[in-house]
């Protein structure tokens, strides 16, 4: 059937072999506005940037491909609220500019025109797809944000005046210049067009606007990784790929509204003019940390954040886009998560061609200048995500169809005393202590909220990728990096941004219990009506990356300063931003690696545990076989990407917009593709 998404309810994949579908996946850069073409040609099996909406109507009717839609992307402005310097006015610094830009943009126009039916208009970070869009309905319709741009003129007019600008011959002017806007806007899709609507209604409400259309790397280093007081930018046509499905969302809401997180203007850099807004953090902590006694408290916390969110108006949401992936048609064991589509989690383990080892994912690219391959401060970008995802397994994941947490590789207990109580937490509990560089006992008397008990067994059961075993020395190191980076000073000091969000998660980790080689309890201020919720928000580590690589990477970082974990790390001190696929940034992991091994030097501290110190976890013989592995990896392979999931990342190839990845065939991993076939929603 052309053009449709159909179910595929006998599901037999080609092998039973534990790991993927097929032995070989490819993933190459096609420009999107020639992708129908070559899929029609055969050059690629599946392509995972959305098509424009006009290419997806044709292929409608295309015999051999199937279309997959799913409302897998969102559209916002987002506003830059910094002062401006002494004689100049900055619009967007002004409340009231910003409240009018909400009926300035016609959202139906750009729903209906632009993208042609395909897209729905959005008011906030929950979309109308969204299963809290029913929690903030009542919020949207009194907010009764329709477009009216008489009237969002006229309450610009009032505030401009206000502010001492004049309109002269139609142009506001402020102190004898014209108040010009600069307006960066995204080429690659129908952001273009939301631009040039977005420029002319800004002219006709009196602004001098500067269009600068850009790529995604150009424009995201512009407005991303630049001090707002600059003004590098003003607004700004932001685009969201959705991952998964959120049945109770608490982490959106507070990245796109509250500055806590650092997705808000100033990003929490250190030096950087920040946005502010206390209420908001306050109010989005306590969602994020679960502090409400039912559903309707949350509820309410929700709706309340949703309105302070509009009144702030520094991101101004505008659409969510029914994005088309197109498939050909011989292609099974696609999963259809309701919000990433065939992007999701599932589809890459579990697809093949009959009579094909082989898939070819076609992308918008493989690589940008953006594109950072490191696990601590890096992979932010979709094209890496999509890849990435592809080489790790997570402990717990969002249910496609559902968006409730499940186990994944990791199963769990989870035992709770709230909203109200607290449970004592065992006296041979521990923390991590940055100021002691070492784990200390919780102590006496030492409460939690909850408990989580977490087995591990099937992370622990297969190896990593290269070979050797993955311990609960992994999940100790992990634990440690994440504390001390956040409350050693110096570290801190360094990677702030990474710090400073970090915090408020951490402190309300209360306590780590090491019960036997596979199974870690963890004890936390956190409590949910839907108890999968503290299951996923606790889980202590999902190892994605073995110790002696993150180990190499903080000497690198902190010891030796010759790179950095983010990217505004790294522009402050004029160092690269660290990425393991780029042979210059491999190779300074590699020299430490060299270092360690020849040195026979370990971090003992970190897997010293109180109480447990006759447990080995790592000795200098174990430890120099771990380097020795990696060390042996970078030499095949060429990069430093060492996961524990169905693929490995055989081959990145930049230049050439190239990535190739191999099954991962190992007797004792834990999934087949017939273990992960999700199919579509009923």
């Amino acid at each position: 059937m052309a053009g449709a998404a159909v179910a595929q309810p006998d599901y037999t994949p080609p092998t039973n072999e534990p790991g993927p579908a097929v032995e070989k996946l490819y993933f190459r850069a096609f420009n999107v506005d020639r992708a129908p073409l070559d899929l029609a040609a055969g050059e690629m099996d599946l392509y995972y940037y959305n098509l424009k909406i006009a290419a997806a109507r044709q292929l409608r009717d295309q015999q051999g491909i199937r279309l997959y839609e799913a409302p897998a992307n969102t559209l916002s402005l987002i506003l830059n609220p910094a002062p401006a310097p002494e004689g100049q006015l900055n619009p967007f610094a002004i409340l009231e500019v910003r409240q009018a830009m909400q009926r300035l943009i016609d959202r139906e126009y750009v729903a209906r025109e632009i993208y042609q039916g395909q897209a729905m208009p959005m008011y906030t970070p929950a979309s109308p797809t969204d299963f809290d869009y029913l929690t903030v309905f009542d919020v949207v319709q009194e907010a009764d944000l329709r477009y009216d741009p008489e009237f969002a003129r006229a309450q610009i007019a009032d505030a401009m005046t206000a502010a001492g600008a004049e309109l002269v011959d139609g142009v506001w002017n402020y102190e004898g210049r014209p108040v010009r806007i600069k307006l960066i806007i995204r080429v690659e899709d129908e952001r273009r067009d939301l631009g040039d609507l977005l420029r002319t209604a800004l002219t006709e409400a009196g602004f001098q606007v500067d269009a600068n259309y850009q790529p995604f790397a150009p424009a995201i280093q512009t407005v991303y990784s630049t001090d707002p007081k600059t003004f590098g930018w003003h607004i700004y046509t932001e685009g969201w790929g959705r991952g998964s499905a959120q049945r109770y969302d608490f982490g959106a809401i507070n990245s796109y509204t509250a500055p806590w997180l650092g997705n808000m203007p100033g990003w929490r850099e250190v030096g950087f003019w920040q946005y502010e807004n206390a209420e908001l953090d306050e109010l989005g902590q306590r969602l994020f940390r679960g502090e409400f006694q039912d559903q309707a408290e949350r509820d309410e916390m929700y709706r309340q954040m949703t309105r302070m969110g509009l009144e702030e108006s520094v991101r101004i949401w505008v659409a969510t886009v029914n994005s088309a992936y197109p498939v050909q048609a011989e292609v099974e064991g696609i999963t259809q998560d309701i919000a990433a589509g065939p992007r999701g989690l599932w589809t890459l383990r579990t697809a093949y061609k009959p009579g094909s080892d082989e898939l070819t994912v076609g992308h918008l690219w493989v690589w940008t200048e953006r594109s950072t391959w490191n696990p601590v401060g890096g992979i932010g970008d979709v094209y890496t995500s999509d890849i990435f995802r592809q080489l790790n397994d997570p402990a717990v994941v969002n249910n496609p169809f559902t968006g409730i947490p499940e186990p994944f590789r990791i199963g769990y207990e989870v035992e709770t005393a709230g909203p109200t109580g607290t449970l004592d937490i065992p006296t041979d509990a521990i923390l991590w202590d940055a100021s002691s560089s070492g784990w200390k006992p919780v102590g006496d008397g030492a409460q939690a909220v909850s408990k989580v008990t977490y087995d591990y067994s099937k992370f622990f059961q297969a190896p990593w990728h290269h070979g050797q075993p993955i311990t609960m020395a992994d999940v100790l190191y992990a634990i440690q990096q994440s504390f001390d980076i956040s409350y050693n000073p110096d570290k801190a000091r360094i990677e702030t941004v990474i710090a400073t969000t970090s915090r408020p998660l951490l402190q309300t980790i209360k306590g780590y219990r090491f019960v036997d080689d596979h199974t870690v309890e963890a004890y936390v201020d956190f409590w949910h009506f839907e108890p999968n919720l503290i299951a996923s928000y606790a889980v202590p580590s999902s190892v994605g990356t073995p110790w002696e690589l993150l180990y190499a990477m903080d000497t690198l970082v902190f010891e030796q300063r010759r790179a950095a974990y983010s990217d505004t790390a790294a522009a402050r001190y004029s160092v690269p931003w660290l990425s393991l696929v780029l042979d210059r940034d491999a190779r300074l992991v590699r020299r430490v690696l060299l270092d360690l091994q020849n040195g026979q030097t370990f971090p003992e501290n970190i897997f010293t545990v109180p109480g447990s110190e006759s447990m080995t976890l790592v000795d200098a013989e174990s430890a120099v076989a771990r380097y020795e592995a990696a060390l042996e990896w970078f030499d095949e392979r060429g990069h430093l990407i060492i996961g524990n999931g169905p693929f490995t990342l055989a081959r990145y190839d930049p230049p050439a917009q190239f990535a190739e990845l191999h099954a991962f065939r190992d007797p004792n991993y834990p999934f087949t593709p017939a273990d992960l076939y999700r199919g579509l929603p009923e």
